[in-house]
């Protein structure tokens, strides 16, 4: 949801320089991070997974993961003043919809909804680490 919200939303305020180095920040972790991925499905569908490309998968991300991170969120904070002064994407009311969504808002709510999201997938991609290099059965915990 993340990638599509971030590429189609955000391209209208890419006008920002103070937006651009985030930009590029989360560009070069997606493209590494998606020719990693790709890559494994690849091989493993050859059935010839070098072990780098499984090690790289498996690694890579614990770098790849926070950046990626910190890149989309300074990007949604840099457009935040843009979104707020045009009102893009947002609906007013009246309308003929009878619906009214503050665009500005949301990406407020999806930048704080990474404080509990981010350690739950990051621990858990740490978790699935060490289960395909390391062979160690995790037991999750039943709540």
């Amino acid at each position: 949801l993340n990638r599509s919200l971030l590429q189609f939303a955000q391209k209208r305020s890419l006008r920002m320089k103070k937006v651009l180095e985030s930009v590029i920040l989360f560009l070069v972790v997606w493209t590494v991070t998606e020719i990693t991925r790709y890559s494994f499905y690849t091989f493993n569908l050859l059935n010839h997974l070098p072990y780098f490309i499984k090690w790289a998968r498996y690694n890579f991300f614990i770098v790849l993961y926070p950046a990626g991170v910190a890149g989309e969120l300074l990007t949604i904070y840099a457009a935040l003043p843009y979104v707020k002064k045009t009102g893009m994407f947002s609906l007013r009311l009246p309308n003929k919809y009878n619906v009214s969504f503050d665009y500005y808002y949301f990406l407020i709510v999806v930048m704080f909804s990474y404080v509990p999201l981010f350690p739950q997938l990051y621990f858990h991609m740490l978790r699935q680490r060490r289960r395909v290099l390391h062979g160690e059965v995790i037991v999750e915990k039943d709540d």
